[in-house]
């Protein structure tokens, strides 16, 4: 396998891991991947653009069914360096907002530096407004929710290095 099929898998587990899919099938005539990462919640349908995946893997170059199994190694890498990271993760089910309103800038963007009980976020459920605030104080490394997306209870929004 050449270094550029390698990285396309590469992104696509990340694509899969950053928008919280526990489980894809790929099937086309000349090629079959079955990525399940384990002791991960199924994602809500919602969560992610199957265009964006399905655009994604049509420019990907054909790979055969043995390379499936590529992805679950590879992955493994990428996850002990985010294990370091806190996540701040949803207290409840509803609709993830960066920002107090449309068109006002974000509370938080990555590479700001947050203290305890700071606000990172709105989560809308039953039209109430819900703020999120940090639980530590660090770097915001990446906002892992979509703005205007449903999320879960205990889905991860932001990941943080901790001071």
């Amino acid at each position: 396998m050449d270094g550029n099929k390698l990285d396309e898998l590469r992104e696509l587990v990340e694509f899969l891991k950053a928008n919280d899919i526990a489980e894809f099938d790929l099937e086309q005539t000349d090629m079959k991947v079955r990525i399940k990462f384990a002791g991960e919640p199924a994602a809500a349908a919602g969560g992610f653009d199957m265009g964006q995946l399905s655009r994604m893997m049509a420019s990907a170059p054909a790979a055969s069914a043995p390379v499936a199994a590529a992805p679950s190694a590879a992955s493994a890498a990428p996850a002990v360096a985010e294990e370091a990271l806190h996540e701040v993760k949803s207290p409840i089910v509803g609709t993830f907002y960066e920002s107090p309103s449309p068109g006002a800038p974000a509370f938080v963007k990555v590479g700001d530096q947050v203290e305890v009980g700071q606000v990172l976020c709105i989560v809308e459920a039953m039209k109430l407004m819900n703020e999120i605030e940090s639980d530590v104080a660090g770097e915001v490394v990446k906002r892992i929710a979509a703005s205007g997306q449903p999320v879960e209870y205990g889905q991860p929004l932001f990941a943080i290095k901790a001071r």
